[in-house]
């Protein structure tokens, strides 16, 4: 196997993650038209999520995942009631303004309980090996948690009462409102799933690298690439976004510098918001 295929290989798995970040992202910016700028500390607050739980227990990480996720539903549903409910419907100026400043409580917060040291979840799965590459079992169990998780989010979206509701009322707030369905209390779960998966991929990245409370700002510039990739309110394309943008880092991290990678990516980016201004999986108007 060439260095080459190998390094996509690993791209596609960590891409996987991407994905799932930028799923929670995709969500409640297509269903609320709300820039959730609290993204990225939730990301953080994943990552030491894992970590406390991790050190505590010290049972298997992709177990612990499910606490976490539990977390980041009643964490998404205060937030949501603290500074997200009074903006919606608001210019985009308030949702950005109000989440901002949630952003930056939570990482003032952290950075006093924490500081900027990096921390890392010590958990190490045995690997597969193929010819002179190992693909590591975290970044493969990372991989298929992500998949599970948003195959879980599609069947929920897609095959239960309040997933109906929810692709209602991202269609048409008023003509849900209409037939009975409580915009609010959608607007609140859908609010709360997104800051979940965000929680999700915080803690699955932690099982993959050191991280700070800072380290959830990258995560959250790479989420809006890949929701911009896959278009408004398109999850499960998010997660395939997510996978292609971790193999274009794959193909091209053994030619040029890591630091180079964010140029190439915000380059694609600006291409797909000129050719594809609703994203690839995204809907032409009329």
């Amino acid at each position: 196997m060439s260095g080459i295929l190998a390094s996509m290989i690993d791209g596609l798995l960590i891409g996987s993650v991407y994905g799932l970040a930028a799923m929670g992202l995709s969500l409640i910016w297509g269903v609320m038209d709300v820039i959730n700028l609290t993204h990225g500390s939730m990301i953080a607050l994943g990552m030491f999520g894992m970590y406390l739980l991790f050190a505590a227990i010290a049972g298997n990480p992709y177990v612990l995942l499910i606490p976490v996720i539990a977390a980041g539903l009643l964490l998404g549903i205060l937030v949501y009631w603290l500074s997200v409910n009074w903006v919606v419907g608001r210019s985009q100026l308030m949702s950005l303004l109000s989440t901002f400043a949630v952003n930056m409580m939570v990482i003032g917060i952290g950075t006093a309980i924490w500081s900027t040291s990096p921390y890392n979840v010590d958990f190490s799965l045995s690997g597969i090996t193929v010819g002179a590459y190992t693909f590591t079992g975290n970044h493969i169990a990372a991989a298929i948690s992500a998949l599970l998780i948003a195959l879980l989010l599609e069947a929920f979206l897609y095959h239960t009462r309040a997933g109906k509701a929810i692709r209602a009322v991202a269609d048409n707030r008023d003509a849900a409102e209409l037939m009975g369905i409580s915009s609010t209390r959608v607007l609140m779960v859908a609010f709360a799933i997104g800051i979940a998966l965000a929680a999700a991929s915080g803690a699955l990245v932690s099982t993959l690298f050191p991280f700070t409370i800072l380290s959830g700002a990258g995560y959250q510039l790479k989420s809006f690439v890949v929701t911009v990739l896959a278009g408004l309110g398109k999850p499960f394309g998010a997660l395939v976004a997510g996978v292609l943008l971790g193999l274009l880092e794959g193909a091209v991290s053994p030619f040029i510098a890591v630091s180079w990678i964010p140029l190439i990516e915000f380059g694609l980016f600006v291409i797909v918001l000129i050719f594809f201004p609703r994203g690839i999986f995204g809907k032409a108007t009329a």
